[in-house]
């Protein structure tokens, strides 16, 4: 199985910076291996806890039908191999989805797809989030950013307020219906798990020697670390006009750059863009206090012999 698919940190990829490309739509959605466990997941949580996972406001359905047609034409076209149609039914995985149900069309799409998707709408402030099925969030709750604009959305992002802010407007306001677009995002991440709620506004320590980690050195740090990168595509819905954010999650461990051909060249990568990172970012990214044994680690391994395994001793 491949590992390190997306690897964001690579070609001068800065982070914190927009690095929107160009989308081929042949290429909007990203099914794997992980399929079924994914939409496993999914199943599991809308039925644990579905208002955490899913919302919308009343007058999205139009749009959200508008996404699911979408989705329904394009999965089996694109990918004939695993997504079988028969009338208002999606064979795939071992599972079927009804596309007729009487569910919101955003939660019937999600069940199709390991892609999450979010529903943004201009008004007064500014694009807004009115629908979205949200189940592997990477350390944002739905209930907090709900019904929000952009710029409340993104306040805790650093340096959000200025050019980048500006930019990203921009972006929202000029988005064409033909020229999608898409960008990677990454963290270090202390365990495998897809579901990560847990805001950002309150403070994380993750990798603390007081957790399951096993200790504060980096060796103990270093195999417990994942990297968790974020793919996500911007459309603009032809229809509705609303924008639509489709968020695929990829979740590897950091001990997956030994096994990498060009582990040794993505290692340097990944730590010449943490160095990088000013304080508010480090924080953002929840890496602050334990940076520079990360950082350690993957010298260490960039200078080992070829044998070597990331936080080896």
């Amino acid at each position: 199985m491949n590992e390190l698919i997306h690897t964001p940190y690579v070609g001068g990829r800065s982070p914190f910076s927009i690095g929107l490309q160009s989308l081929d739509l042949a290429d909007w959605i990203e099914p794997d291996a992980h399929l079924r466990a994914h939409l496993e997941e999914k199943e599991r949580l809308f039925a644990a806890s579905r208002d955490v996972v899913f919302g919308e406001e009343p007058d999205t359905r139009t749009a959200q039908a508008e996404v699911l047609a979408l989705l329904a034409d394009h999965l089996p076209a694109r990918f004939p191999e695993i997504y079988t149609r028969d009338g208002d039914r999606i064979a795939m995985a071992g599972r079927t989805v009804d596309l007729a149900t009487d569910a919101p069309p955003l939660l019937t799409a999600s069940r199709l797809i390991q892609e999450d998707l979010v529903l943004m709408r201009q008004g007064p402030e500014g694009y807004r989030l009115v629908a979205a099925s949200l189940c592997f969030p990477s350390s944002w709750s739905l209930a907090e950013k709900f019904g929000r604009p952009m710029s409340q959305i993104h306040a805790p992002v650093p340096h959000w307020e200025g050019k980048m802010g500006q930019r990203v407007d921009r972006i929202f306001q000029t988005l064409k219906v033909d020229r999608p677009v898409w960008r990677l995002n990454w963290s270090l991440y202390p365990d495998a798990e897809l579901h990560h709620p847990e805001s950002r506004e309150r403070p994380r320590d993750w990798f603390s020697g007081g957790s399951s980690l096993g200790g504060d050195s980096s060796d103990a740090i270093v195999p417990s670390a994942f990297i968790r990168v974020e793919r996500q595509t911007l459309r603009r819905l032809p229809n509705s006009g609303d924008i639509l954010f489709t968020i695929r999650i990829y979740v590897d461990p950091l001990a997956a750059l030994a096994r990498h051909p060009e582990g040794r060249s993505l290692a340097r990568s990944l730590r010449d863009q943490l160095v990088a990172l000013d304080e508010p970012q480090a924080a953002y990214k929840a890496l602050l206090a334990h940076r520079g044994r990360i950082v350690a680690a993957l010298d260490a391994f960039v200078s080992a012999p070829e044998t070597a395994a990331i936080g080896a001793g």
